[in-house]
């Protein structure tokens, strides 16, 4: 795949990787050497490179900052019997063109972003942690550097992937608040895309909502705050009556690559699991009921995460405590994803993409020569 590209490496003539904590990574705090960069103009893309990570020079005229022209992914690489391997990437990929196709953007070619991406992780592959739970978080980004004001979609573009070591997203159960004020999306929104503007709208809300003891909002519907979209950094899973519940996609929340996985898992392991509209009220009947026995939030970056409680209105519901007992739905997945990520168990779906033999070492060989 390498060979069908061109894509030049210049190495970082200082690494910053024997300065890392690695029994210390705040999340999204500490950056790797590289990062891979490409760039549109005239229709297409062009000029890949590997790079050192560095500042960018921007223009105060550039359309990104004034129309939001601005998308991203999140990835993980982890290592696997000692070499880096991506977690569905081609996932990653296709639901990046998903989110341009909203944004007004140009698509990037799949196979330009697997040889981009694999490069990358293979030469910065010893910044991957090698703790359980711990990984080297891929973010993929993409957004306008026309330099111009005036409502327009812009005609250049700049694609980029960088990398840091990363811990667990959320070291703890979380507390969630039902949000009933905003919305995050409304039918025929952008709630879909990942796109940048989606989270600058949460984020008042969700400090709203640690100021007053919880960790992150619950968003409903926009039209009537009745029915449970996602978390602003996960989607839901509830287990109630021996069921397993996941809002549907209808466009108004992320399709993320670890909730089609965990789909996928439970149905092979002859769980009933209903993807469709749940209202928050059948949420609390089932928990004044006593069926509601699981509810764990599914991403990227969490991959899973245990909700120890659930706040709506002046009613708290609190979730049994976090042990393989009380929670074996969200156990087994997390144990499942983890060992297979670490090489302990097979990967029968073929979901792992090793970055060994990328072409980059032949590539960085050859020039230093």
């Amino acid at each position: 795949m390498a060979a069908a590209y061109n894509i030049p490496v210049t190495l970082t003539p200082h690494s910053r990787l024997g300065s890392v904590d690695f029994s210390n990574l705040p999340f999204g705090k500490v950056i790797s050497d590289h990062m891979f960069v490409v760039d549109y103009e005239d229709g297409q893309w062009i000029n890949p490179r590997i790079e050192p990570f560095a500042k960018m020079e921007m223009s105060p005229a550039n359309l990104a900052l004034h129309y939001g022209q601005s998308i991203f992914e999140g990835m993980k690489a982890t290592k696997r019997h000692g070499e880096p391997v991506l977690f569905r990437p081609e996932m990653h990929a296709r639901r990046l063109n998903i989110s341009a196709e909203r944004m007004c953007m140009p698509t990037l070619p799949e196979d330009l972003f697997m040889t981009g991406l694999k490069m990358l992780i293979e030469l910065d592959k010893d910044w991957i942690p090698a703790e359980n739970d711990h990984a080297l978080y891929i973010r993929p980004l993409m957004f306008a550097t026309d330099e111009w004001f005036g409502v327009h979609a812009s005609e250049k573009y700049k694609f980029l992937i960088f990398t840091g070591p990363v811990g667990p997203y959320y070291p703890k159960p979380v507390k969630l608040w039902v949000e009933e004020v905003f919305t995050r999306a409304a039918q025929g929104g952008s709630g879909e895309a990942k796109c940048a503007g989606n989270y600058g709208a949460s984020l008042l809300p969700a400090q709203r909502a640690k100021k007053n003891g919880y960790d992150q909002v619950m968003w409903m519907d926009s039209v009537e705050k009745k029915y449970v979209q996602e978390v602003g950094t996960m989607n839901l899973f509830f287990v109630m009556d021996n069921r397993i519940i996941t809002p549907a996609t209808t466009g108004t929340i992320l399709r993320g690559v670890t909730r089609d996985s965990f789909i996928t898992l439970l149905k092979d392991w002859g769980y009933t699991v209903e993807d469709r509209l749940l209202s928050i009220s059948e949420i609390y009947d089932a928990h004044w009921r006593g069926t509601l026995q699981e509810c764990f939030g599914a991403g990227t970056a969490a991959v899973v995460s245990h909700v120890s409680d659930i706040t709506w209105r002046d009613r708290k519901i609190e979730l049994p405590p976090v042990d393989a007992a009380n929670r074996p739905v969200a156990t087994r997945l997390k144990a499942y994803i983890n060992d297979l990520r670490m090489g302990l168990v097979e990967d029968e779906y073929g979901w792992l993409e090793s970055c060994i033999n990328s072409g980059v070492m032949a590539q960085v060989q050859e020039e230093t020569v």
